[in-house]
This record gives C-alpha cells, sequence and structure tokens, in this order.
C-alpha cells in the first residue's frame, strides 16, 4: 500500500468515525430530558399477541440527564391504596408487583441504551445492564427489550414502552 494510499484510507476512517461520534451526540442530546410513559406493550414471541404489560393505564416518567445519569418509575393506574396508614403484607406486595423503578447511569452503544442501575425497586436490577433498542418517531421515544423470559408470564417476549418527551 502507498503512502498516499494510506494516508487516504486513514483519513476516510477517521471522517467516518466523527460521524457516527456526531451522530451519538445529536442521539444523546435528544435523549436528554424527560419523557411521559404513552404505552407498555408485551409480545408473546411465539404467538405474536400483544398485551398490555399493565392491567390498567401505566403512569410513568423516564429522565434522562446531560451527565448520564438516568431515573425512571412506572406503576398501574389500578394500584390499590392501602386500607390504613402502613399496608398490610399482601398490600405491600400488590403494590411492589404493581410498579418498577431504578436510577442509574446510562450509556449509549449504537441503536441501544444502556442503563445501570445504582438503586432499584428490585435488586436483581440493581448493578446490572439493562440494555434496550432504541429510536426516535418524533417527539415519541421507543424503547425496547431483547427477546427474553416476560417477568409475570415466563414467556420469550419483546417488552415496548413508548414515551413522549415533555416540554
Amino acid at each position: 500500500m502507498t503512502r498516499r494510499t494510506t494516508v487516504a484510507v486513514t483519513t476516510l476512517a477517521l471522517l467516518a468515525l466523527g460521524a457516527a461520534s456526531r451522530a451519538l451526540a445529536d442521539d444523546k442530546d435528544t435523549l436528554v430530558g424527560t419523557w411521559k410513559l404513552i404505552s407498555a406493550v408485551s409480545e408473546d414471541l411465539a404467538t405474536g399477541q400483544k398485551t398490555n404489560i399493565y392491567k390498567g393505564t401505566p403512569i410513568g416518567f423516564i429522565a434522562y440527564g446531560a451527565d448520564g445519569r438516568i431515573m425512571t418509575i412506572v406503576v398501574d393506574s389500578d394500584r390499590k391504596r392501602p386500607v390504613g396508614t402502613v399496608a398490610t403484607a399482601s398490600e405491600a406486595e400488590a403494590l411492589f408487583r404493581s410498579m418498577a423503578a431504578y436510577a442509574g447511569t446510562y450509556t449509549i452503544k449504537g441503536n441501544q441504551v444502556i442503563h445501570r442501575p445504582d438503586v432499584s425497586w428490585n435488586e436483581t436490577w440493581t448493578g446490572t445492564d439493562q440494555i434496550r433498542e432504541y429510536k426516535f418517531d418524533g417527539e415519541r421515544l421507543i424503547l425496547s427489550t431483547s427477546p427474553s423470559p416476560d417477568a409475570f408470564t415466563g414467556k420469550m417476549s419483546v417488552r415496548t414502552l413508548i414515551w413522549e418527551k415533555i416540554k
């Protein structure tokens, strides 16, 4: 390979890397902010059947900071308030099972956003990588899991949550 060819190939590679870096920076700029949950659906991979993840309409928010931090909480609108000032064991379990919440860091890698919870409502998530495929559709953010067992049914599925940016 001639010196001129080496310089040309190196220049093209650097330009391509620069374009990819700008695209990731643009996506991070778009991602930063607070998003409100619009829908949460699970697709059973064996049957193709799509069902709502929550019994009622989900209520939730996800916030991505420019500092690489994330916080999210999702609850089912069907949640029942405890009868007394302190939830009974069965009331507390029902409340726990009708929500998801965590906070930690995030990184973008290609078409994935990787959430790394430092703290979560379910300790099995703390310290793990929660990988989501992401894409933007106007003012909406679509996050999807990789195929994995559904936490409620155990069936192989993909969960997709659609969020709308709060202005």
